[in-house]
This record gives structure tokens, C-alpha cells and sequence, in this order.
């Protein structure tokens, strides 16, 4: 008897909340129309262009032309309140980034099949640019390992640098304006979505097999074979090896490559084991440079067959604007490999300025970061750069070192272009092996097993995509690798939008609040009212009919299991929509389905919550009057306490 007062009681309750409450389903068809198409792409450009104010309002007028540049150089901000105790230790930090970067952009311009001096011009404009216009306070810009084998792997397969340097070195300078113009155009349409394509997943896949790629190409310069194969991929590799052992090979390179390689390697791990010392590690490429060289030069070793560097070009970045053909014959195939190189190197820059600026704990602008990197690299394009790009290894270094502005990256530029004037000649006698054994130290980084793991553990699909982007790049070639990885990735999403969620509902006790109730098994259904959550953003052609068909599978199987029993037919169904933002033609078609089964049976159907887009789009299409407007609401527990009100007031069994 209590029990059955307490029901008659919550049952009496709801009815008098549904009574005094006000007329929700009103407030969710009067909701205003979405902006269209033409207004979102006005509002996106407009955005991107528009200066706002620190209080988040439009600025005076007198101060936008101000706020305008300060929106564009972050360096007219924190300029004004920047210290000469910040200086001293920036001053610091980009000698001790230099130490580390000179010779590394050496390395990897070897790497991208350029001569020297290219790597050591890419680390002078594009950080003077990025210095300007970036808003991370550690990142390093200048060549990483990763973007040079993209473009040698890439472009080679267009003009064969050994047979056409000055054509391959066009198209070089080509690649990187467009991808400078793709990075600019990301962040003024705020496209940062691009980037995302690569999935997290997809990205240590495809640094792992790169690294190992990368790896197996410092054996030419680590042996001192004449003779190389331009393949990437681990079966040519060791096939080029092998037959290279055959012919006459000299062990002085390989020695000096293996010495080398294990002392950096060494100071990386005492620099890591003994903070104070992380000068060590930074320092221990170019003290190896020096060491190298300078043993060379003394026993006169390349006279024995150690590989040299030879000559390089001295002096400031010569123009190479009249090197880039946009017109050409081969722009369609610059265009695909600068995209791919420009989505690459954003990803990179973007995840190492986050990962920092989340230590120092400020907030780092995604968009400003594509333009800062974008015209980074147009301006490089135009100085004899190749792709630019933000690099972990440094951007530690440069963390370490106690870095508190982009004013470090002027400092190395400026450290550079010294070395560029004065100090090219004494790299004559640099042995090649020297600088494999400093790229191949870099390499550690980019193979994360811990996180392999960790991916295999949460979610096996995304570990096919890591696996995918692996095993395409390692034994097909860096192309194949992403195409794979953006394969699997897009399978990954037509699958789950296939058969996306559809949940039904029930009523934690005591409260207003549905729920799974196959996640929370203690909900309890209300009797005579089925709910159904729809668990998709956008209702369209590839999920409606799975939809639909679960839907009018569920209600089929009540009434049949229901039939005879009057107080458990089903005399209503509430269609959670609350999680539907859009919905498409199909999706449409699909409710209207939904609703004629439902009608057939006897079943009064309710919809709650729908979003902004559907609701318009179940209005023009009149889907909502065939509902009827009084059966769209804007809760869940409005929509089941109206349906239990209309059929006689059933008493709730929670």
C-alpha cells in the first residue's frame, strides 16, 4: 500500500511540473535560423582578419590599426615587457641551439640531396621569420630529418638530383613556396582541420618507419659507399648494401661514423641523467664537427678513402626566386608533394609548440602558428631554403637552455650566417661519416614503442592505422605509408558512421536523468514509454537506414512481447535527439519512416532535443508537422512525463 501511495504521488507530482512548466517544444522550433553557407565562409575569412580587443570586444578605432599588427606580430606584444634578464638568457639559448643546429642542418641537407649550405640557409630566414610572427617562446625552426627525407624521397622520383642538381633544386625551391602558400591559406581559413587527417596514431606509425628509413639511408655515408640505391623502402636498402659489400669499401669511415655516433649518444645520456649537464648532449654534434675535421685534416685520411664534405659555398642566402616555376611542367606534381610536406611539418611544429607551451603554461595560437610557418617558408623559398619546420630535438634544447622568447631563434640565425661567412671553409675536410652518425642520434626520437603500446591497449583499430602508416612507409615508400594510414583512418570513420550507437534509455531513480541502460544497468525503464537515444552528430545516408531499421526493430519486439498485456504495450516512443546537429535528406526520410511504422501500430512519437540544423531542416520539410509540434520537446524528461500525462497519467516504475 505504501509503495503504491508513493507512486500515485510521483505520478500526481510530474503531472503538476508538466502543468506549470512552459511550452519548451515552442522554444526549440523558434529557434533562429543557422547562419548559411555564404555567412559561415564570410565569418571564417572575416575572423581570421579581424582584430579583437584583450577584452575579447572590437578594439577603438584608433587602436585597430595597432591590435591589426599585434594580431600578425606577436612580437609587438611581448616586446614591450621584454627584459634584459630574458635576453641574457636567450643569448644562451640560441648559442647553445646553434652548437646543435649547424650541425644538424648540415646533416640534413645531406639528407634532402642538397648541398650543405642549403641546410645552414634554412636555419637563417625562417627563423628570423618565425621570430616575428610565432607565438611558442621554444620552439626551434630550421631543417628536421622527417620533411628531408619527404622531399628527396619524393622529388627524386621527378628529376634525379645526381643526373639534374640545378632542376632538382628548382623544384626544391617550388615545393617549398606552395607549401608555404598551403600553410598561409590553413591559417587564414582556419583549415587547421587538414592537419588532423593524420591522426595520432598514423603519426607515430610514420615516424617510426621514416626513422628507420631514415636510418638505412646514413649507411651510404656511414660505410663510404660510392655507389647507393635513390629507393627508400628496406628491401632496396639492403639489397644496395649487399652488393655495395661486395666492391672495395674502406673501414675508416665506418670507424670514425661508430665513434662519433657513440659519444653523442653518451653525452645524450649523461645530459639526460644529470640535468645541469644537458649543455653536453646539445654541444656534442658540432665538438664532433670539430674533432672530426680536425683528425682528417692531421692524418690526411681522405687521401685513404674517408669521404669529405669538400667545398661549400660561403656567404648569406643567395636569391632563388627565379628558380621557382609555378608554370612549369611539373607544378601538378610540386603541388601534391608540397601539400603532403606542408600538412607533415604543421603536424610536427603544432605538437612540439603544444607539448612546451603546456609545461610554461600559456595557451598557443594554432592558427597563428600555420601563418608563422607559412610565411616562414614562402620567404625561405625565396633564399635558397627548403621546407622549415619545428624540431623536438632542438625545441628541448632550446627548453633546457632556458629559452623565454623566439628571440633565441634570432640569435641562432645570426650565429648561423656567422658560421656562413667566416667558417665554411674549414668544413673541407668533414668527413660524410661524421654526419650520418649525428642523424642517425637523432633518430630515437621519433620511434615511441611505449606509445605504440599504450595505442595496441586502448584501441586496436587505431593500432591497424599505426601498423599501416608503419609497414607502408618501411617497405613501400613514404607516399604509400600515408596513403595508408589516411585509408585506414577513413575506413575507421565510414565504419563506426555506419553503425553508429542507438541506445535505449531508462530513469535513474529519484532523478530527472536518462541514461544507457545497458551502460547503467541500475536505470530503470518507464513502463507504456520507449526511449531511444540517437548517438550521431549527423543523422545522413550512411547511418538512416541502420537507424531506422534498429528503431522499428526494438518497437516490433516490444509489442510482441508485450501482446495481450494492455499495461505494458507500448503507447509511446521519445526519440532522443539531443546529440544530432545535422541531419541530411536520407536522415529525413528516415524519421518520416519511423513515423508511419509507428502510427500503424497505434504509437505516439515524440522527439527531444534536436540540433539547430536538424531542427530548421525537419521544418522546411515539414517533418515536424507530421509529427505534430506539440510532441517536440526540449528534455528527455519532458518529452516521457507529456506522454505518460497523455495516456492517463501512467505512474512511473522508478
Amino acid at each position: 500500500m505504501e509503495a503504491s501511495a508513493a507512486v500515485e504521488s510521483s505520478a500526481t507530482v510530474a503531472a503538476f511540473e508538466v502543468s506549470r512548466r512552459p511550452d519548451t517544444g515552442k522554444l526549440v522550433l523558434n529557434s533562429p535560423s543557422p547562419p548559411s553557407l555564404r555567412e559561415e565562409l564570410v565569418g571564417v575569412v572575416g575572423k581570421a582578419f579581424r582584430p579583437r580587443a584583450p577584452g575579447g570586444g572590437r578594439p577603438p578605432r584608433c587602436a585597430w590599426a595597432l591590435t591589426a599588427l599585434q594580431c600578425v606580430f606577436p612580437v609587438l606584444t611581448w616586446g614591450r615587457t621584454y627584459t634584459l634578464k630574458s635576453f641574457r638568457s636567450d643569448v644562451m639559448a640560441g648559442l647553445t641551439l646553434a652548437s646543435l643546429g649547424i650541425p644538424q642542418s648540415i646533416g640534413y641537407a645531406n639528407l634532402a640531396k642538397l648541398d650543405p649550405q642549403y641546410g645552414l640557409y634554412t636555419s637563417v630566414v625562417p627563423p628570423l621569420i618565425y621570430a616575428v610572427m610565432g607565438t611558442s617562446r621554444e620552439i626551434a625552426i630550421g631543417p628536421v630529418a622527417v620533411v628531408s627525407l619527404l622531399l628527396s624521397s619524393m622529388i627524386q622520383n621527378v628529376v634525379d638530383p645526381a643526373t639534374d642538381p640545378a632542376t632538382y633544386r628548382s623544384l626544391v625551391f617550388t615545393v617549398t613556396f606552395l607549401a608555404g602558400v598551403f600553410q598561409v591559406s590553413f591559417g587564414l581559413f582556419r583549415l587547421g582541420f587538414l592537419v588532423d587527417f593524420l591522426s595520432h596514431a598514423a603519426i607515430v606509425g610514420f615516424m617510426a618507419g621514416a626513422a628507420i628509413v631514415i636510418g638505412l639511408q646514413q649507411l651510404k655515408g656511414l660505410l663510404g659507399l660510392s655507389h647507393f640505391t635513390n629507393s627508400t623502402d628496406i628491401v632496396s636498402v639492403i639489397k644496395a648494401v649487399c652488393s655495395a659489400l661486395h666492391d672495395p669499401w674502406h673501414p675508416g669511415n665506418f670507424l670514425i661514423g661508430c665513434s662519433f655516433l657513440i659519444f653523442i649518444l653518451t653525452t645524450r645520456f649523461i645530459g639526460r641523467r644529470y640535468k645541469k649537464l644537458f649543455w653536453l648532449s646539445a654541444i656534442s654534434p658540432l665538438v664532433s664537427v670539430i674533432l672530426s675535421t680536425v683528425a682528417v685534416y692531421a692524418t690526411r685520411a681522405d687521401k685513404h678513402g674517408v669521404k669529405i664534405i669538400q667545398k661549400v659555398h660561403a656567404g648569406l642566402n643567395p636569391s632563388s626566386a627565379k628558380q621557382i616555376h609555378l608554370n612549369g611542367p611539373h607544378t601538378a606534381e610540386c603541388a601534391k608533394i608540397a601539400i603532403i610536406c606542408a600538412v607533415i611539418a604543421l603536424t610536427e611544429a603544432i605538437a612540439v609548440g603544444r607539448s612546451f607551451a603546456s609545461i610554461r603554461g600559456y595557451k598557443l595560437d594554432g592558427n597563428k602558428e600555420m601563418l608563422a610557418m607559412g610565411f616562414s617558408n614562402v620567404a625561405g623559398s625565396l633564399s635558397s631554403c627548403y621546407v622549415a619546420t619545428g624540431s623536438f630535438s632542438r625545441t628541448a634544447v632550446n627548453f633546457s637552455a632556458g629559452a623565454r622568447s623566439t628571440m633565441s631563434n634570432i640569435i641562432m640565425s645570426i650565429t648561423v650566417f656567422i658560421t656562413l661567412e667566416l667558417f665554411m671553409k674549414f668544413l673541407y675536410y668533414t668527413p660524410m661519416a661524421v654526419l650520418a652518425s649525428i642523424i642517425l642520434s637523432a633518430l630515437p626520437g621519433l620511434i615511441d614503442i611505449k606509445e605504440a603500446c599504450t595505442i595496441w591497449k586502448v584501441d586496436k583499430m587505431d593500432f591497424v592505422t599505426c601498423l599501416g602508416a608503419f609497414v607502408g612507409v618501411l617497405f613501400g615508400s613514404v607516399e604509400i605509408g600515408l596513403a595508408v594510414a589516411i585509408g585506414i583512418s577513413f575506413a575507421k570513420i565510414i565504419i563506426q558512421s555506419l553503425r553508429p550507437q542507438v541506445e535505449v534509455l531508462g530513469r535513474l531513480q529519484g532523478t530527472n536523468i536518462f541514461c544507457s541502460i545497458r551502460q547503467y544497468p541500475v536505470a530503470c525503464r518507464t513502463p507504456t514509454v520507449l526511449t531511444i537515444r540517437i548517438d550521431t552528430s549527423f543523422m545522413c545516408f550512411i547511418s538512416a537506414t541502420y537507424i531506422k531499421e534498429r528503431i522499428i526493430g526494438w518497437v516490433r519486439e516490444e509489442v510482441e512481447m508485450s501482446n495481450g498485456k494492455a499495461r505494458e504495450r507500448i503507447q509511446a516512443v521519445v526519440l532522443d535527439m539531443s546529440s544530432v546537429v545535422n541531419i541530411d535528406t536520407s536522415g529525413l526520410t528516415a524519421l518520416e519512416e519511423i513515423h508511419k511504422e509507428l502510427v500503424s501500430l497505434g504509437i505516439q512519437m515524440a522527439i527531444s532535443g534536436p540540433g539547430l540544423n536538424a531542427v530548421q531542416k525537419m521544418k522546411v520539410s515539414r517533418v515536424v508537422d507530421r509529427i505534430g509540434e506539440d510532441w517536440i520537446f526540449l528534455t528527455v524528461g519532458e518529452a516521457v512525463e507529456a506522454c505518460l500525462t497523455e495516456h492517463k497519467g501512467t505512474a512511473l516504475e522508478c
